[in-house]
């Protein structure tokens, strides 16, 4: 009986660890060409030139980043570029970071939804590795005083479409005051901390070797 509950042990965590490997994606090279598909959080609005989380990844992990944010653009904006910037630039990975001027527009939810899962869509149909970044669900009095949560549309979102979410980066942010220069916007010390915890996620999904 104990041998056998040895080999059961033994088999269980063989199984446990291929589950693990496989939950890991590839790493990508140095030179790798990545899209970040954003608004003004991946623009870097709320601080100087140089100081987006886009341009500080790029010197922390020596990818080709292109920095598709652009202030002020919704889910729909976000998809309308997105076929463009797939042609000129043929990414090994798409960051998409969009829905939080959706929220604060009152866009309807299934709108913004079907607009996220189409940019997914149309990433996977072109063989782009795609990761979500979660939006805070923007509340004044819970930014004012940091309780700020990811957005529930994001998990649903990973989820439905299988593709890895990169969670409460923003959401942590903006919930303190030292951190940001509005209620809705990272300040430079702010997007250093953004890109760290997002150099960290990527690590632990196998994309960037520590």
């Amino acid at each position: 009986m104990r041998i056998f509950i040895y080999i059961k042990l033994a088999l269980l965590s063989l199984t446990l660890f291929a589950c693990s490997s496989e939950s890991k994606l590839p790493a990508l090279p140095s030179n790798s060409t990545v899209l970040i598909l954003g608004d003004s959080l991946s623009y870097g609005t709320g601080a100087t030139k140089g100081e987006d989380y886009p341009t500080l990844l790029a010197q922390n992990t020596g990818w080709q980043i292109i920095n598709a944010g652009v202030p002020g653009d919704t889910a729909a904006q976000g998809l309308a570029r997105l076929p463009n910037l797939l042609v000129e630039h043929q990414p090994n990975l798409l960051i998409i970071e969009l829905g939080g001027n959706d929220f604060l527009k009152k866009v309807p939810i299934t709108q913004t939804e079907n607009n996220l899962k189409a940019i997914i869509e149309l990433a996977k149909r072109n063989q782009v590795m795609t990761l979500l970044i979660a939006i805070p669900d923007y509340q004044p009095v819970k930014a004012a005083f940091g309780g700020l949560t990811d957005h529930a549309l994001y998990e649903k979102l990973s989820q439905e479409t299988e593709t890895p979410l990169i969670e409460d980066i923003f959401s942590d942010v903006l919930s303190k005051n030292a951190l940001k220069a509005d209620y809705v916007h990272p300040n430079a010390m702010g997007y250093r901390q953004v890109e760290s915890q997002l150099r960290a996620s990527l690590i632990d999904l196998g994309l960037l070797k520590n």
